[in-house]
């Protein structure tokens, strides 16, 4: 009986040493919970001693130009496709493709034999009818004279005149014939009609070309170019406003990278909206002295037709969307902060036009994914938007003794 109740004496004491190192262990636990500071986990990220940390800014007022944006498309102001006017086969070809011409350039010559022996022809019979005017002009003058002492009739000297006068009407013929002749010759010499950049050639000499066959080459107007592109019908009415009161600026900008925005001048507006897309199509006029822009070429086209006045903007960071309108977070002089609702007119450049706050309102920026209406928060420093600096120490430099 003795060895029996050791047993249990010694088990139960084991058991008691265990129980009393869990409870040790448990109000260590307690006190190390209890010691730990609360505001890291009531407070939420960016907040400190129980404030939110937030960047903000004010409600400004200003004028502010309303710009729009449109993809365009780069057009020359005129293309001219060079033919014959008279069937001919090419002497000399007098450019190369590609080339600037001017306008009067001489651009091609044509093999003109067949016009200058009609323009001789032409020529030859205008003298013999002058001849002939001439002599029927004294045959004339003597059948007057025969008139008059009674040796001819009347009808002698009327035979006499109407050949006079009939000569006197081909004469005239024959100097139209003269000056068509003239003017099928000067076909033979083409010059360039406009100033532009010459396309391909399609001809080379002793090419037959005739006036309805294709085109010997084309040139287009390279400066001044326009540019082409529509805006929403909307904007009409200010547009119109606008070119009432002087040019109106567009600049343009290649889709190339690099390229540097081109200026230029509103010159055309569409007579009829289009229908289909709601749209009014425009153009601008741009000098393109040095060639960038070119026919076909897409670029990014923005003017400002219109200016709002006395506009209320905040950045576009502080509008917040709720579930049935926009709103923004104003900080109060005590630092809470209140939902107030805006009406946002238009977003441009980073910034938003609004309707419903006051000027001079100081509106949450940056943070408002951590507060709530009635949170009070302060304006973080610049310490606190500043990535932490690189805590790594740059070796130093050690010199080897000799």
């Amino acid at each position: 009986m003795p060895s029996v109740t050791q047993a249990k004496l010694a088990t139960f004491i084991k058991q008691r040493k265990w129980i009393v190192l869990a409870g040790v262990m448990l109000v260590l636990a307690v006190v190390i919970f209890i010691s730990r500071p609360h505001g890291e986990a009531a407070n939420p990220k960016g907040s400190k001693g129980g404030t939110v940390l937030v960047v903000s800014a004010l409600v400004t007022q200003g004028d502010v130009s309303v710009k729009l944006t449109a993809n365009g498309t780069v057009s020359a102001q005129q293309t001219v496709e060079v033919r014959p006017q008279i069937s001919a086969t090419i002497y000399a070809v007098h450019i190369r493709e590609g080339q600037f011409v001017h306008k009067g350039d001489k651009l091609f010559t044509l093999d003109t034999r067949t016009e200058a022996a009609n323009l001789s022809k032409t020529l030859a019979q205008l003298e013999k009818d002058r001849a002939d005017l001439l002599n029927a002009e004294r045959n004339l003058v003597r059948q007057r004279d025969l008139l008059l002492q009674k040796f001819i009739s009347q009808a002698a000297f009327d035979t006499a005149q109407n050949q006079v006068d009939g000569l006197r009407g081909q004469l005239a013929v024959d100097q139209a014939a003269v000056e068509t002749s003239r003017v099928s010759r000067s076909f033979g010499e083409i010059d360039a009609p406009i100033s532009g950049r010459s396309g391909a050639i399609s001809v080379y000499p002793g090419s037959l070309v005739q006036p309805n066959g294709a085109a010997l080459v084309s040139i287009t107007q390279i400066d001044p170019i326009n540019v082409s592109f529509t805006l929403p019908e909307n904007e009409l009415a200010a547009l119109q406003q606008a070119r009432a009161k002087g040019k109106v600026a567009v600049s343009a900008v290649p889709d190339a990278a690099g390229q540097q925005p081109r200026k230029g001048w509103l010159s055309f507006v569409d007579n009829a909206v289009d229908t289909a897309s709601g749209t009014i199509r425009v153009k601008a006029e741009f000098p393109n002295a040095n060639n960038q822009l070119w026919p076909g070429m897409f670029v990014s086209v923005a003017l400002a037709p219109r200016m709002l006045a006395g506009a209320l903007t905040v950045p576009v960071q502080a509008v917040q969307i709720g579930p049935e309108r926009q709103f923004l977070y104003v900080s109060g002089d005590d630092s809470t902060v209140t939902s107030v609702p805006v009406t946002v007119r238009l977003i441009q450049d980073g910034y938003a036009v609004i309707e419903g706050a006051a000027a001079g309102t100081r509106v949450v920026v940056e943070g408002a994914q951590n507060i709530r209406p009635g949170s009070v928060v302060s304006e973080a420093k610049a310490a606190d938007k500043t990535p932490e600096k690189s805590t790594e120490k740059t070796p130093e430099k050690t010199t080897a003794k000799p």
